[in-house]
């Protein structure tokens, strides 16, 4: 049979799409493979919100040129942020990358399959995406595609398009087919995914979708990322402190706390808007983790400014904060900008911001100690079994002493962990109680909301494992 090799980096929605991409594969009769050098189509799933992502692609595509002289029949395809959507930027990719047999966008797999050397002649099936190896207990969900905003610094919605809600139905269809599998916490993605639903005949929101998969027997948990501040309404926030499998986690990225740069960034609200928000998700959801982004060394962003931002990081204390240093994107409206703050700077700045962050996640872990936390485990890492609270910190943890529990599984299961030793960005404990949950039990039926509203329409591919 032939076999296929997908290398992606980036953000979860770009693993998500490579999942799915997969499923596609699948259908016209490959199998996955590990080994780069046994496939007969290698496929890159690219990013380029940041330069050095962009870069490690076109050195993975460099290192392809000897694969595919020696193996001329090889197809080798390219997708994701990297992918121009006009017809002249690609030719100029090909011109480039003489290597690669195709271009093509995330949204359109049957254009990958339409290349392939042996295929079937059957076109894509709906259905949700296979699940790479063993069967996992997480599963990433895109919900909605491309983005409305046109941020001055982001490529996003130059490479993904407009705005894309996929149906309601046939999201809960993929997430119960997930759960017949094992899985037990879903994360709903987008790039704006606060803005789901607008699009759409119906006009559910993001809240309605939580609601609507918050009763699918057998999930236990739902996160969802990432949002816009201007997206989010008050029924939103409401919706994380009503419904139980909704986790207490809202990253909401603000990325700068200087109401000049923010305009210069093209983001469409103010310092005294965001940390309005963010008051009220603290006040409407107990126990929040708020998370956010920040850029430092935007352009022409001075020291007070930044001094700014770091000020607003110390008022609101978020619980998490991914900080990247500027590099202007091709294509982007502040590519027009100058690129004026030097490279020594943005990285004290960035250190500035990752040392405060330190000592703030310190603050929020340390009285965790001695506590319990409920933790879903997710895999076995150096030695320790490892999952996540409620909060998204990660916890670890060992098999208890007793002997009957030495060789337990842990995957899959809710264990209340005391937290013995806590660092800034994680946790360790032991089982709080050496009777762990009964297994999972998981749906014995499942026929899909689209058969039934739609009589006749083809019935989704179920999940394929690949061994």
């Amino acid at each position: 049979m032939k076999q296929y090799h997908i290398w992606t980096i980036g953000c979860q929605m770009n693993h998500a799409d490579s999942i799915r991409i997969g499923n596609a594969l699948e259908q016209t009769g490959y199998i996955y493979t590990e080994k780069l050098e046994q496939a007969d189509l290698v496929l890159l799933n690219t990013c380029s919100v940041r330069q050095r992502a962009e870069e490690s692609a076109q050195g993975k595509l460099g290192s392809l040129v000897p694969l595919k002289k020696k193996n001329p029949a090889l197809v080798v395809a390219v997708t994701g942020c990297m992918v121009p959507p006009d017809d002249e930027a690609k030719a100029a990719l090909y011109k480039r990358f003489p290597m690669v047999d195709l271009f093509f966008d995330t949204l359109d797999p049957q254009r990958l399959v339409e290349i392939l050397p042996e295929r079937s002649e059957q076109p894509l099936l709906p259905g949700w995406p296979s699940i790479q190896g063993k069967i996992g207990v997480t599963a990433f969900v895109p919900v909605i595609y491309g983005c409305n905003y046109s941020c001055s610094y982001c490529i996003v919605p130059l490479r993904r398009g407009k705005e894309q809600s996929r149906p309601l139905v046939e999201l809960v269809d993929e997430i119960k087919g997930y759960v017949v599998q094992g899985v037990r916490e879903v994360t709903l993605l987008g790039q704006t995914v606060d803005a789901y639903g607008h699009d759409l005949p119906e006009r559910p929101d993001l809240a309605d979708l939580l609601s609507a998969v918050h009763e699918i027997e057998g999930l236990w948990r739902i996160r969802f990322l990432t949002s816009h501040p201007k997206m989010m309404s008050y029924k939103m926030i409401k919706a994380v402190a009503d419904l139980p499998k909704v986790c207490e986690y809202i990253n909401l990225p603000v990325q700068a706390g200087d109401d000049a740069t923010l305009k210069a960034m093209k983001r469409p609200y103010t310092v005294a808007f965001y940390e309005k928000l963010a008051a009220t998700v603290r006040e409407t959801v107990p126990n929040v983790s708020l998370s956010t982004d920040i850029i430092v060394g935007f352009s022409g962003e001075t020291d007070e400014q930044f001094r700014h931002t770091y000020e607003l990081l110390e008022r609101i204390r978020f619980n998490e904060v991914h900080v990247a240093a500027y590099s202007p994107r091709p294509g982007t409206l502040a590519e027009g900008y100058e690129d004026n703050v030097p490279l020594a700077v943005k990285r004290e700045r960035l250190q500035a911001v990752e040392q405060l962050q330190e000592q703030i996640a310190a603050s929020y872990s340390t009285p965790l100690v001695g506590k319990d936390l409920e933790i879903l485990v997710e895999k076995r890492e150096k030695g320790k079994w490892a999952g996540r609270s409620r909060t998204n910190k990660p916890v670890f943890f060992d098999n208890p002493a007793e002997p009957e529990y030495a060789g337990l599984d842990w995957r899959g299961k809710l264990v209340d962990i005391t937290i013995e030793r806590a660092g800034p960005w994680s946790l360790q404990g032991r089982v709080a109680n050496t009777s762990p949950l009964p297994e999972p039990k998981p749906l014995q039926t499942f026929q899909p909301i689209v058969e039934k509203e739609k009589p006749g329409a083809p019935v989704p591919l179920m999940l394929v494992n690949r061994k």
